[in-house]
């Protein structure tokens, strides 16, 4: 039985599915959701592996931030970019793949890809996809 306590719980309600809306419980998310041209429509809308994709990269572009912390590591400003893809797996079965590039200023490549493969122990969205989703990150240093 797990130990951890819940320090914060988000809550998202879609109605419509991938054609409809998301909206938040505090009101800070509310977006028209539509399915991509390349799955047959508009893309007038987001869809949720952009979503997904923006909460990864964002919860991995912190954790980066709290280890350089806890180490002690000095690091510039950090981007995480997503690109997350949909794979059809045969009949009605999908899956994903992830491939995140971290870029970071005022660090060293070796420093930065220490800190990457910390944020990938300690970032809560490596450790819900670990095993379950496909996962490549790349660091780069930027001048």
């Amino acid at each position: 039985m797990s130990t951890m306590k819940v320090i914060y719980t988000g809550r998202v309600e879609v109605t419509g599915g991938r054609g409809g809306r998301a909206t938040s419980d505090d009101g800070m998310l509310a977006t028209k959701l539509a399915f991509p041209k390349p799955l047959g429509g508009d893309g007038e809308g987001s869809n949720p592996e952009q979503l997904f994709g923006a909460g990864y990269a964002a919860c991995f572009a912190s954790t980066i931030g709290a280890v350089a912390r806890a180490t002690g590591t000095k690091i510039g400003n950090v981007s995480v970019s997503a690109e997350v893809d949909m794979l059809h797996a045969g009949d009605a079965r999908f899956d994903l793949a992830i491939r995140l590039v971290v870029r970071a200023a005022d660090v060293s490549q070796s420093d930065l890809d220490t800190l990457v493969a910390r944020a990938r122990d300690a970032c809560p969205y490596s450790s819900a996809t670990r095993d379950a989703i496909a996962t490549t990150v790349r660091a780069e240093v930027v001048r």
